[in-house]
């Protein structure tokens, strides 16, 4: 345990003595900066003094799109859970989260998650394929531990990294978000349909749920880079091959998500966020079924990466 521990502090030594991460570092606050200046002095006026009005107009419309019918029954089941938020907004008077408020900017930098993705895929990347380009794997296996321990260091180092950037994001956005847009609306709940009920939440409470599923994403992405740089030594294919995947996975499973196949496909199951705040890109999914199939691809990677590690011939 203790030579494991040694083996992640000298990983994390590796990656935070390197300018690359602390330009990362600033990239990610500077575009925490430019999303608060953008929604605080570029997005229209948003006013919350006829909300009433336009959650009825929403609800009217909503009803209107299930009169028509001919939509999944998941899709149905959305539409009238709005229906029913809003008329508990009405009747107990909670305006929705405004765009230019703490919390509408607190929710929108959940999409900055991706770049963190990004920033950790190239990490994650080099941090096997690195040692065997520099010809540093030699020197790093003949240490008393196991290949196992080293792989496994690097491994945890890597989402060290993406856990600190995660916390630094959300560290930075609540000081830009304070600083821009006051702090008026903290007490502010979130609404949510649960047990066939209205359910009052913190906003807190519901920003990290959302942090969280937005994280399986980072989390199956890396653990896919740190398999393509481990097997195949190159962190220029891990990078990109990840990275092409991550942008464009959701796009393929919605083009073909007609079929019933689809649903086995990695990226149909990485958006989680889409069985709290929307309807399923295939129909009949469902969040334990989801869940299922990421451990699956999960264990694949890591028994990939650590069977071809342990097999590796560094004697060349």
């Amino acid at each position: 345990m203790f030579n494991l521990l040694r083996l992640i502090q000298n990983e994390n030594m590796k990656i935070y003595l390197r300018p690359a991460t602390w330009v990362m570092f600033g990239i990610l606050i500077t575009l925490l900066l430019i999303v608060g200046l953008v929604t605080k002095f570029l997005l229209g006026d948003a006013t919350n003094e006829n909300w009433q009005e336009a959650v009825i107009a929403q609800n009217v419309q909503n009803q209107m799109i299930i009169d028509e019918g001919g939509m999944p029954s998941a899709a149905l089941d959305h539409y009238q859970r709005e229906i029913v938020l809003n008329e508990y907004r009405i009747e107990h008077d909670i305006p929705p989260v405004e765009t230019k408020s703490f919390w509408g900017y607190m929710l929108s930098t959940v999409n900055l998650i991706s770049v963190v993705t990004m920033f950790t895929i190239i990490v994650a990347a080099g941090i096997v394929a690195g040692e065997f380009t520099w010809g540093t794997i030699k020197l790093l296996l003949i240490r008393p531990a196991s290949r196992s321990k080293i792989l496994l260091s690097k491994y945890l180092a890597t989402f060290i990294f993406a856990i600190s950037m995660l916390v630094g994001l959300v560290i930075f956005a609540m000081g830009i978000g304070a600083l821009l847009f006051g702090v008026s609306t903290f007490t502010q709940p979130h609404l949510i349909f649960e047990a066939g009920q209205v359910v009052e939440r913190n906003m807190f409470s519901h920003l990290f749920m959302l942090y969280s599923l937005s994280s399986v994403e980072l989390l199956m992405m890396v653990t896919f880079a740190f398999m393509i740089s481990t097997i195949f030594r190159s962190s220029s294919l891990a990078i990109g091959l990840a990275l092409f995947l991550m942008f464009t996975g959701s796009q393929l499973v919605f083009i073909l998500s007609q079929y019933e196949w689809v649903k086995y496909i990695l990226f149909a199951n990485t958006y989680l966020t889409q069985y709290v705040e929307g309807t399923p890109l295939v129909e009949g999914m469902t969040m334990p079924f989801s869940i299922m199939m990421l451990a699956i691809y999960f264990i694949i990677f890591n028994v990939l990466s650590w069977v071809i590690f342990q097999k590796r011939d560094v004697a060349a």
